[in-house]
């Protein structure tokens, strides 16, 4: 489903430029960099100076997730302080509580909380659902992401909110550390559908006996192809669906797949 170039017919570019750079100089470097016959046509308006910062945080309001989880910006009060609270601005790191599949994963994990138990965030962003799960009562939380910038993003965010217990790796650290052979009570992955179909034997094997497997990253209608990916190892099904994006969930050593919420 995921073609191999380009995947929009049509894109629209937007630049910003010193007001006295040649604009029609760029945009014909930019074409020839990529292969265009011929530079595009394109237009110029002034951006006048603004207070950016504040502009930008106040694209960022309090998210409310789930029953009781509040992702909330350093520069917002929390809505209900007695809820479950994530301070988390946005940054280089995926995830920030906005986007449908970090939702379904949150929710999830809200409405299975696993006190005592263990939990590996696999593609781990900004470390969000690393830390619900922490929050929730799990006690040996990791994380791992290629992304070294995610990996600094997700250890502040957990000494920002009190969980710096969390532990954080990129995939070879990982593998040379304590968890190298361990498995998991819980493992969550929101990456994408191609991805994680690549990686189901290992996120399988990193499954303990009766343990949970979640994915997202996952579009309604990838949902059957990921499925089939995982079947060998883990009967997975969906779980819930929002805004088009799908969570996937299954237990390991069971016949069938969870019932959806």
């Amino acid at each position: 489903m995921e073609p191999k170039q380009a995947a929009w017919e049509h894109s629209r570019v937007v630049a910003l430029t010193d007001v006295d750079a040649d604009q029609a100089a760029i945009v014909a470097e930019a074409a020839a960099a990529i292969g265009l016959a011929a530079a595009p046509a394109f237009t110029t308006r002034k951006v006048d100076d603004e207070d950016w910062v504040r502009l930008t945080q106040s694209q960022f309001e309090p998210i409310h997730i789930g029953k009781n989880i509040w992702v909330v910006p350093s520069w917002h009060e929390a809505p209900d302080p007695s809820a479950l609270i994530l301070e988390l601005d946005p940054g280089l790191a995926f995830g920030t509580g906005s986007h449908p599949t970090t939702k379904l994963c949150m929710e999830w994990l809200e409405a299975h909380p696993a006190p005592g138990q263990s939990v590996l965030d696999y593609g781990c962003g900004s470390g969000i659902l690393a830390m619900v799960a922490r929050k929730l009562g799990a006690t040996k939380v990791a994380g791992v992401d290629i992304d070294p910038q995610a990996i600094e993003s997700a250890r502040d965010n957990a000494t920002r909110n009190q969980v710096s217990d969390i532990e954080y790796f990129v995939p070879e650290e990982f593998a040379q550390s304590a968890h190298a052979e361990a498995k998991f009570d819980i493992v969550v992955a929101n990456i994408l559908s191609s991805p994680l179909k690549l990686m189901a034997p290992m996120l399988s094997g990193r499954v303990a006996p009766g343990g949970a497997l979640i994915l997202s990253g996952v579009l309604a209608r990838q949902a059957e192809e990921v499925a089939a990916a995982y079947a060998p190892f883990i009967k997975m099904g969906v779980w819930a669906e929002h805004e088009g994006w799908v969570a996937l969930h299954g237990r390991l050593g069971s016949d069938s797949a969870p019932a959806a919420r």
